[in-house]
């Protein structure tokens, strides 16, 4: 899903736990998307297609909020970086991320086996693997 200038665009789905509803998802978009705009990003729009990622099952994805980010490679490990850390403290069940070909669900587990993760994923896309140290929350 390469852009012009060098920029890719990034599609994030949050899904929510089983006790979310439609308006606690899209406010926690909404802050995704604010904290994200913080970043280093071209551009951070919201998605309002309302597809359930695949693989997960409609009784257990409640909700799904969707956002597109539009990043320049250089910045792709802050922005999984922050989405790391943002979804250790919030009710969200997943986030579906990918980016080309790629995609990467990332869940509320341990920091040390979500950084292993987002490392393999952006090896898998031939960035090197930089340390760690993005935004914290």
């Amino acid at each position: 899903m390469a852009v012009g200038d060098g920029m890719e665009r990034m599609r994030l789905v949050l899904t929510g736990s089983q006790d979310s509803d439609q308006e606690e998802l899209d406010e926690l978009t909404l802050r995704l998307r604010e904290r994200l705009l913080e970043l280093d990003v071209d551009d951070v729009e919201l998605n309002r297609s309302g597809d359930i990622p695949a693989g997960a099952k409609p009784v257990d994805a409640i909700a799904v909020g969707a956002l597109v980010v539009t990043v320049a490679p250089i910045a792709l490990r802050s922005v999984l970086d922050l989405v790391r850390t943002w979804i250790e403290t919030r009710p969200v069940r997943t986030v579906s991320i990918t980016l080309g070909e790629d995609s990467l669900e990332m869940e509320a587990v341990s920091s040390a086996d979500q950084q292993r993760l987002i490392d393999a994923f952006l090896a898998a896309r031939g960035h090197e693997a930089e340390p760690a140290g993005g935004p914290g929350d």
